[in-house]
């Protein structure tokens, strides 16, 4: 569990509760004053928290800033490592960079950078992921792990499968895996992953997990020249408004916990369930590396994450990189 001080330890203490806690009680737990308990919930609602005064009973917290806030996300955070820090922005060029930044600067492992919206989001092979403000997860996790660089790649199936995993419990719909950072539902893309390095020869420094998720976002007020491929949201798909806050705390224990299994097991266990929730195992696939294309069956992925391809004569193709579409 994290700490976030008594401004954290309030809103925690709303959540447990049983709607209206009293300021002799949050006096009492949290081992200040009650002019001080005051003046903590004064800070909240400057804040944008709407914290109502019940008469003769205490406090009842109404509701959070429509934005996502370190307060909200760390107060009774059960993880292990992800979200030991959490920075929450209202507008950035990209999650990524700035993670990156923090963690050449030294960040611990399990940082999180959080961006409400992003100018110049970032997707696979240089391409910009759209991030409008108030709807979607725009967000950069920093991990530390005592692995081989070569061995780095195999950090994208615990994002992959965290995002699968959240997307399942706040929602009714069924996400499957495409190769070889997208998440997909109904066959639109709704998630995509983006894994950054910094290595020496033989160790690895630090990796930024870079993950976008659209919530909630209103696909009819987005042109469909700017999408490379079919999206969606989860809005879209399933009808119903996505908590932002309910979802994004999910993917962060839902990614601890993997990245727990993963520093205890290696990489086999998330990536069979990977394979599991693949969209396209068993499938003909057309393959597109540049000018180089061709088709083929679908086998697996490797333990470094390449997409293993069979062809019409039986050879199978290692694919470490490209664009993969079913046929």
């Amino acid at each position: 569990m994290k700490d976030s001080g008594v401004d954290g330890r309030i809103i925690e203490l709303f959540r447990s509760g049983d709607g209206v806690v009293s300021g002799a009680a949050l006096s009492r737990l949290l081992g200040v004053s009650r002019t001080a308990v005051w003046k903590h919930v004064k800070g909240l609602r400057a804040s944008g928290y709407l914290i109502e005064a019940v008469p003769s009973k205490g406090y009842r917290l109404v509701s959070s800033p429509k934005v996502l806030t370190q307060l909200d996300l760390s107060a009774g955070l059960e993880t292990k490592r992800v979200g030991s820090s959490i920075i929450c922005l209202k507008e950035t060029e990209s999650t990524n960079k700035v993670a990156f930044t923090l963690a050449e600067e030294g960040a611990a492992e399990g940082t999180v950078v959080i961006a409400d919206a992003q100018s110049a989001g970032k997707g696979r092979l240089g391409r910009i992921w759209l991030s409008p403000p108030g709807v979607n997860l725009y967000c950069s996790v920093v991990l530390r792990p005592a692995i081989a660089p070569m061995a780095a790649c195999q950090l994208t199936f615990l994002s992959v499968v965290a995002v699968a995993r959240a997307i399942e419990s706040c929602t009714t719909l069924t996400p499957q895996i495409k190769w070889p950072n997208d998440i997909l539902i109904n066959g639109k893309k709704v998630a995509g992953l983006l894994n950054e390095m910094n290595a020496e020869t033989e160790k690895v420094n630090f990796v930024v997990l870079g993950i976008g998720v659209n919530l909630n976002l209103d696909m009819a007020s987005i042109s469909e020249s700017l999408l490379r491929h079919p999206a969606t949201s989860l809005l879209q798909e399933g009808g119903v408004e996505v908590d932002r806050l309910a979802f994004t705390r999910a993917l962060l224990v839902e990614l601890d916990r993997l990245y727990d299994v993963f520093l205890a097991e290696g990489e086999a266990p998330v990536r069979a369930e990977w394979l599991e929730r693949s969209a396209i195992k068993g499938r003909r696939v057309k393959v597109s590396q540049g000018e180089r294309e061709f088709v083929g069956m679908v086998q697996g992925v490797d333990a470094f994450g390449a997409l293993l391809v069979q062809l019409s004569d039986g050879k199978v193709e290692t694919v470490l990189s490209g664009d993969v579409a079913l046929v």
